[in-house]
């Protein structure tokens, strides 16, 4: 028997894809998915992936973003907080970005709009969306992740204090491959490369395959733990993976 989960991170236009199957370790794969239609059809059919975008997008947003984008961000603490705040679904469909931040301002409270950056991620929010209200039964196989609150908590809870990017990128990620290593993952894996994935897209996409595991093995933690659900029955929960306690030491 074999059961595979994945995880997905946004690359370039497509997505940086990570799968293995518990049964058999031995047995992974990474790749360049154009969509993720591709890996859910594909020859492993995933039981679960984890994917970091966001799902579940609600009419009005109160707080400064929704319950499970104010929930990682306290969960990474202050002064930590990667999670971008996601607008309204109306938002999220507006045609450009001005239109977008309007939307955003009139469906938020107190009002806020996306940034350029949040903005950027808004086609593959789209593409999720669409696949998951086209096709419903993937519901219960396809799960938003937060890579940095994946790592916050395979870290045991603390901040990891070393960026992916920067003067001090190499650090920061040769500690992601330590906590992935912790976690269970084969080194194999963990030093795969696929063409025209640069390794922090690998390691997120791995980071969301942890994450992935340990919702189907039933030790996942969901933020916030009662989660919401969109006008279309989606829910809006980013998915942690279990904490670790026996993981490297942020320097």
């Amino acid at each position: 028997m074999a059961r595979w989960v994945a995880g997905l991170d946004g690359c370039r236009g497509a997505w940086a894809g990570a799968l293995i199957d518990l049964d058999d370790p031995a047995r992974h794969r990474c790749a360049l998915f154009p969509d993720v239609a591709a890996l859910l059809d594909g020859p492993e059919r995933p039981l679960v992936i984890g994917i970091d975008v966001p799902i579940g997008l609600p009419d009005r947003i109160l707080g400064g973003g929704r319950s499970a984008d104010r929930a990682a961000r306290a969960r990474l603490g202050p002064g930590r907080a990667s999670v971008f705040p996601m607008p309204s679904r109306a938002a999220v469909y507006a045609p450009d970005y001005e239109a977008a931040k309007a939307a955003a301002r009139a469906s938020s409270d107190p009002p806020f709009a996306p940034s350029i950056q949040g903005y950027n991620i808004f086609r593959y929010v789209r593409a999720v969306d669409g696949l998951l209200r086209a096709r419903p039964e993937l519901r219960d196989r396809v799960h938003e992740v937060h890579p940095e609150v994946a790592f916050h908590a395979l870290n045991g809870g603390r901040p990891l204090g070393l960026p992916k990017k920067g003067p001090r990128a190499r650090d920061g990620l040769d500690l992601r491959r330590k906590l992935l290593a912790a976690a269970g993952l084969p080194g194999a894996l963990i030093g795969l490369r696929t063409r025209g994935v640069p390794e922090d897209d690998h390691l997120d996409a791995l980071a969301a395959l942890v994450v992935a595991r340990d919702i189907l093995t039933g030790r996942a933690v969901p933020l916030p733990e009662a989660p919401e659900r969109d006008a279309y029955g989606l829910p809006v929960v980013i998915w942690a993976p279990a904490e670790r306690r026996d993981g490297p030491e942020t320097p």
